[in-house]
């Protein structure tokens, strides 16, 4: 005999938490699911309906010579761009984005694909600092890699070294400091002196969570 909806409702009061616990495990895991795949909607702006753009530069620092880096002599005016980062330490050689757009949305959709140099920041060919970006995640499963791009660099030490790959050079840096920090007590200088890296984790751009920071100094460069 078919049970009536009244009995079916007694049968799930009678064991309520496990069926309130059983809800909560699947709810959890279907969210997990969705943050792996960068699938959790964003927060939307309440008088335009459009997701919220914070400003992609809250720890650059700009100067009066922010974009004016010297060229060296010889070179021409095009900037030389990172495509691949390697850190010996990790074994890890990841790729990297330049943007031209500084919009949050395009920033992010880059990171899906590897690490983003900021589009403010030094080229290779320029005094200053190179800033880059990148994800970092720790649930059990990730499907995009990209996800995990910037895992472990917290363990980084003084003198550790990292490569950023040109088309035709490589220019390898070694790392000075290593430190957590706020997105909102944090800057990042970028016309500054000599040739420097800075390399950060990131949720998201204008997110303004807890980011690992690595600082590093050119040291040598060399042809491919």
């Amino acid at each position: 005999m078919p049970m009536s909806l009244q009995d079916i409702a007694e049968q799930i009061w009678e064991r309520k938490y496990a069926f309130f616990g059983m809800f909560f495990v699947v709810f959890l895991f279907s969210y997990l699911a969705l943050v792996a795949i960068d699938f959790v909607p964003e927060a939307k702006d309440v008088e335009t309906g459009e997701p919220k753009q914070e400003n992609s530069d809250t720890f650059i620092e700009h100067t009066a010579d922010s974009a004016n880096h010297e060229l060296p002599l010889g070179s021409t005016n095009e900037p030389v761009l990172p495509t691949t980062l390697y850190i010996k330490k990790l074994d890890r050689t990841i790729s990297v984005l330049n943007p031209d757009s500084r919009a949050i949305a395009d920033l992010d959709a880059a990171l899906l694909n590897g690490v983003v140099r900021h589009p403010d920041s030094a080229s290779l060919s320029q005094d200053g600092n190179v800033f880059i970006l990148g994800h970092s995640s720790y649930l059990p499963t990730v499907l995009n890699k990209n996800f995990q791009a910037f895992n472990g660099i917290q363990d980084l030490a003084w003198g550790d070294t990292i490569e950023l790959t040109s088309d035709n050079q490589v220019h390898t840096y070694e790392v000075e400091k290593v430190y957590k920090a706020n997105a909102n007590n944090l800057t990042v200088p970028i016309a500054d002196t000599g040739r420097r890296l800075t390399l950060a984790t990131c949720n998201s751009f204008g997110s303004t969570d807890d980011r690992f920071i690595v600082e590093a100094r050119e040291v040598s460069t060399r042809p491919l």
